[in-house]
């Protein structure tokens, strides 16, 4: 076994108990102001409604998702969660937290996003095809309408809303912070 993908295993373990880690730094570091949370959540919302629409379509290792938002990119629940972590540094207003978030990208989602398009090649023939057609992260918009079916039960079943109250109690502690030191 490479050390590659020996990380892309680590990776794929450690990414969500590292993004707790990380909001308790996130709030250390963050010095918001009124309008940096404003802008901050609008990008956030964003995030969150393609990581809905994404996640409202997957059938995990049953079937290539290809439409919906995944006829734009390969991967829309990651471009879904850089959006809200851009929003989410937005608010924040602090080059930290950029830095901290390109070094855990490129540490954790890159070989991630590896190790899962390896699986998918594997288990389906379609996927190579599908990868030279619609770009891994940044959308391709082709102009044309991809109608899709977004299943309410898939995105429970995924339990997406976690993504919304984990987003939502951040927002709040971040809010609470800038009120704390404004009257401190």
């Amino acid at each position: 076994m490479s050390s590659q993908g020996g990380w892309q295993r680590v990776a794929r373990r450690i990414r969500v108990p590292l993004g707790f880690a990380f909001a308790l730094i996130y709030l250390w570091l963050a010095h918001p102001s009124i309008l940096t949370i404003g802008i901050g959540c609008v990008v956030v919302a964003l995030g969150l409604a393609v990581r809905a629409a994404a996640s409202g379509q997957l059938k995990k290792n049953e079937a290539l998702a290809t439409s919906g938002p995944y006829s734009y990119t390969r991967n829309p629940l990651y471009l879904g969660s850089i959006l809200i972590a851009v929003g989410f540094a937005i608010a924040a207003r602090s080059p930290w937290i950029w830095l901290v978030l390109l070094v855990f990208f490129v540490a954790v989602y890159v070989p991630v996003i590896r190790s899962e398009e390896a699986f998918l090649r594997s288990k389906f023939p379609d996927f190579e095809l599908y990868a030279r057609q619609v770009p891994r992260i940044l959308p391709r918009w082709s102009g044309e309408s991809v109608t899709s079916q977004f299943s309410r039960e898939l995105y429970l079943k995924h339990r997406e809303y976690n993504a919304l109250i984990g987003a939502a109690m951040i927002m709040l502690a971040i809010a609470v912070k800038m009120l704390m030191v404004r009257n401190a």
